[in-house]
């Protein structure tokens, strides 16, 4: 595991005066859109809108089809409003077509639903109650014009309703504005970050201390004759703080802000990233001077003519529209494109070239002074216990990128919480590197005593080895616990960051991969290797074909490339990954690879085969203990004891007697040419 370069360092920008009414406009622009920002949520307010309008309806035409508008009175049977005329308690009616409405003569009002009787009116007659009757109600225009046009008014209703959200879709014209650019103005209400916020990219910040600078003071550039970059790039590793850095550019500069990804420029449909472009830098332009931040734009930015179809696609007429904007005919005064990649080798050349992104800078790993400064950053929402030591971690964790160091900080604190405790100790700090470096434990997957024995052995040869070549990195940790997809580890850590390797350190990382394959035929026999170490063959092969195709450390191949990196047909790279050459110059390639890994291979049977008795007694210790920490190991093979919670403990230097795997036979020589020989 090696580092990249980087320092870290927190500087806070000197706040400069800005020296044009530009700022002071695009600034205004910038609170008005805030004041503009839509409140609640638009699907919510047209569905009560539209619900609302609705229930109007339902009550309108549920009053109008009421037909006994002005019936008053308590409802009765007919045959009780009878029986009430025929006891004189009637005083008056009024006959409707289907309804009869009448007055007691205790002024109580009273209406019954008419029923056809011709012998009403000699009964009402014969009791002297005064009668009249009700015109039948004519049909209403309005009323049936209403009754039939309400689906229709329903459906429309609906309809407008889908549309309008359709247009809304996204803030970018949704269903009726497709090529509306999808760029976001970020605001001050999402979250202002600063350069104090930033640490362990101190030489990637000052490149942009410039642009920051410009933005709020162009005449300190101007009078003397400087231009503002058009682009900048920023590439590094993921998880380096690329895109973090563009979001302290926003809120050091004071500017308006865009930020969109690269893939949402791309659409199924022919032509929409291109207008997507178009429309993105009309925005911009109206809000110069502002900065355009494209996040991935690798996905946008792709070297043209590559792919086995032909070249007028979306995606080549987005990135020529892209261009064009960039620095066409039409000069884009005041407006700075950002963007991030972590694949700088897939973009088209004429994205790179000045005049476009005039600057690339590169955004690399922290290295232990960086490492450190991002820790701080991150502690200080973490509460600490007084062991812990932002220098001994970053000490341990050479190659971490910020977003792993975030991580790492974030998984101490959760498992902090999980074990009930207030403070972060350094003992939740070891734990979670464990964890990030090698995996969650897998305490519950079963094993047989002999899988165990296996393991124990196996990765006890690569300790030993580890242990006994000069230029390999120290030991930070060995288990048998199942890590991840491992069944056992052993972790090594260099010492300091390292830029660069030796021939010295390739040949001690060969015999150390192979050292776990031959303890096995060591101990077990060479008819009982396991397939345990198919990860360790695999690197030290690939580490051996790059040592003789790429890096010229081959005495027989001479110091020539033979392979070119690794590419795929849709990046822009031929299909072919191997330089034209030979039948007879690959099988000597071939050889030469064998033959530095059986160096490799015969390196660790003899170290392993001359300290057998450190590998049964450290093998012991792991079925005993099962983790034991890089000192531990150093002080077992020293000593031959270790001390464990302050107790001398000496682990029986031979084998578990009584197991079922034999312990004979090995191959002697080159991947085994001789017959099987007891230990």
């Amino acid at each position: 595991m090696d580092s990249e370069t980087g320092a870290a360092a927190k500087v806070t920008l000197n706040h400069c005066v800005p020296g044009a009414m530009s700022y002071f406009g695009a600034r205004k622009r910038v609170e008005m859109n805030d004041q503009k920002e839509p409140q609640g949520n638009p699907w919510i307010k047209s569905a009560l809108i539209l619900a609302g309008v609705f229930l109007a309806l339902l009550m309108f035409v549920t009053v109008f089809d009421n037909k006994s508008i002005g019936a008053k009175g308590t409802p009765i049977a007919y045959s009780e409003f009878r029986a009430k005329v025929a006891s004189d308690a009637v005083k008056e009616v009024s006959i409707g077509p289907d309804r009869i409405n009448g007055v007691l003569k205790n002024d109580q009002r009273f209406t019954a639903y008419a029923v056809p009787d011709p012998t009403l009116t000699g009964l009402l007659d014969e009791h002297n109650v005064k009668y009249s009757g009700q015109p039948e109600e004519q049909p209403n225009f309005w009323m049936i014009l209403l009754y039939q046009s309400l689906p229709f008014v329903l459906i429309l209703g609906i309809a407008f309703f889908v549309l309008r959200q359709m247009q809304k879709g996204g803030g970018a014209g949704g269903a009726m504005g497709f090529g509306k650019s999808k760029a976001k103005l970020l605001t001050e209400k999402s979250g202002r970050v600063t350069f104090d916020d930033v640490a362990g990219i101190d030489e990637a910040r000052e490149e942009l201390e410039e642009i920051v600078e410009f933005l709020k003071d162009p005449s300190k550039f101007a009078r003397l004759g400087g231009k503002i970059p058009k682009g900048a790039l920023l590439v590094g590793s993921p998880g380096t703080g690329k895109t973090l850095l563009a979001r302290a550019i926003a809120g050091e500069a004071g500017v308006p802000f865009f930020t969109i990804s690269g893939s949402d420029f791309v659409e199924m449909f022919v032509g929409v990233g291109a207008s997507r472009v178009r429309d993105m830098f009309e925005q911009a332009k109206k809000n110069a001077p502002c900065i355009v931040f494209i996040d991935e734009i690798d996905a946008v930015g792709r070297h043209r003519g590559a792919g086995l179809g032909n070249g007028n696609d979306e995606r080549e007429q987005t990135l020529n529209q892209l261009l064009v904007e960039m620095d066409g005919f039409e000069a884009n005064e005041g407006i700075i494109i950002i963007a991030a990649t972590n694949r700088p080798d897939v973009l088209d050349p004429a994205l790179l070239r000045p005049g476009r992104f005039d600057r690339q800078v590169v955004v690399p790993r922290p290295d232990i002074d960086g490492r450190i400064k991002i820790l701080q950053v991150h502690m200080k929402k973490v509460p600490l216990a007084p062991d812990v030591d932002a220098r001994t971690i970053a000490r341990g964790t050479p190659g971490f990128s910020g977003a792993d160091l975030a991580n790492l900080v974030n998984e101490a604190a959760l498992m902090a919480a999980r074990r009930g405790k207030r403070l972060v100790a350094s003992a939740e700090f070891e734990a979670a590197k464990d964890k990030v470096m090698m995996g969650a434990e897998r305490r519950s997957m079963v094993m047989t005593e002999d899988e165990k024995k296996m393991t124990a052995y196996h990765e006890a040869g690569h300790a030993i080895v580890a242990i006994h070549e000069p230029a390999s990195d120290p030991i930070h940790k060995a288990t048998i616990i199942p890590r991840g997809r491992a069944l056992g580890m052993v972790m090594r850590l260099p010492e300091r960051d390292n830029y660069s390797y030796h021939r010295d350190k390739m040949y001690a990382n060969l015999a150390v991969s192979m050292g776990g394959r031959v303890a096995e035929e060591v101990i077990f026999g060479y008819d009982k290797v396991s397939s345990g170490a198919s990860s360790d063959i695999q690197y030290a092969t690939r580490l051996a074909r790059d040592m003789v195709t790429q890096w010229g450390m081959s005495d027989e191949m001479g110091p020539l490339q033979y392979e070119e990196p690794q590419g795929e047909t849709f990046l822009g790279y031929s299909q072919s990954q191997r330089v034209h050459m030979s039948d007879e110059t690959a099988q000597r390639i071939d050889k030469e690879i064998r033959k530095i890994v059986e160096t490799g291979y015969n390196r660790a049977n003899e170290l392993l085969t001359k300290h057998n008795d450190q590998l049964h007694l450290l093998a012991q210790a792991l079925l005993e203990f099962e983790t034991l920490s890089g000192d531990e190991i150093k002080t077992l093979i020293e000593k031959g004891e270790l001390v464990r919670e302050g107790e001398t403990i000496r682990p029986t230097p031979v084998p578990v007697a009584g197991t079922s795997i034999p312990k004979a036979g090995r191959r002697k020589g080159s991947f085994g040419d001789a017959a099987p020989q007891g230990v």
